[in-house]
């Protein structure tokens, strides 16, 4: 059986960490007091060419306490989502792969994100992602969708929009405050949302302006959280109060982590983190 998470429980995000095996990740997490990491494809190609089974991985989440969260990036979901050649800075990775590291390694959700491309047909998109929603819920999964403000899905309302499009109860919308900020900061949009709609929720900070490429500052520059200006706690309290029990994710972006120790990454993350929590929760 599945364990149960809630809005109490911390999530290591694997982007926190980008650059360091996934042995490393989980052990940080641990280390950090978290209850599970979420997990990219690419870090389990990375540990199987370290040697390590996917019995391997079992144990190492086993003895460290950790479980697996979220699933990310199903990029490849839509016409529109679909990568130009040469446009992916990530691999792509298909649909039925993510069903096989869920059923390995007993993953909760799967992030579907529109990475790549500014528009998007929301009835084609809403069929494709309800057709989503049917093979992970075979998987025990429930879905998320990402808004991104560069995308066809900018902002909460449109993800919501879509995510009802779908007709599926297993589809819901994932808060990131980076891309939340920097579509608008819109609170009214998050108290729209209904609590149980909301399926993941990722914290982060940023600069009150960035710069003109927002996808490069998204991937490479986030602050930990409470280190710049976006108003987390605030976002915190209104997820509260629409009722969200979604596990509060740490992603954090940053292009120094990968030369830096893992598991004192992840504790910083981990106590800014705890810090902004407590100021929004009192």
């Amino acid at each position: 059986m599945k364990k149960i998470l809630d809005s109490n429980d911390l999530i290591l995000c694997s982007g926190t960490l980008l650059g360091h095996p996934l042995r490393a990740k989980i052990r940080a997490a641990a280390e950090a007091g978290y209850s599970g990491i979420t997990i990219w494809p690419d870090d389990v190609a990375q540990a199987r060419s370290e040697g390590l089974s996917d019995i391997d991985i079992r144990k190492l989440l086993a003895d460290q306490g950790q479980i697996v969260v979220d699933m990310d990036p199903l990029l490849d979901w839509t016409p529109e989502a679909k990568p130009r050649p040469g446009e992916a800075a990530v691999s792509v990775t298909p649909e039925h792969e993510f069903y096989a590291i869920a059923e390995a390694f007993g993953a909760r959700s799967l992030n579907v994100v529109q990475g790549f491309g500014k528009t998007l047909d929301l009835d084609r998109a809403a069929e494709d992602l309800a057709g989503i929603c049917d093979r992970a819920r075979d998987h025990g999964l429930i879905v998320t969708i990402e808004f991104l403000p560069w995308s066809g899905i900018p902002n909460a309302a449109v993800a919501l929009d879509l995510v009802r499009r779908t007709g599926r109860a297993n589809a819901t919308v994932l808060v990131d405050t980076w891309h939340w900020f920097r579509g608008g900061a819109d609170l009214a949009m998050l108290k729209a949302l209904p609590g149980d709609r909301v399926g993941s929720v990722q914290l982060n900070d940023a600069t009150e302006t960035g710069p003109d490429n927002m996808m490069l500052e998204s991937m490479q520059n986030r602050l930990m959280p409470g280190a710049g200006a976006i108003p987390i706690a605030e976002v915190v309290r209104t997820l509260d109060a629409i009722g969200s029990k979604a596990p509060i994710g740490v992603e954090v972006f940053h292009e120094s982590h990968a030369h830096l120790d893992a598991s004192d990454v992840a504790r910083r993350a981990a106590m800014a983190t705890r810090r902004v929590l407590a100021l929004a929760r009192g």
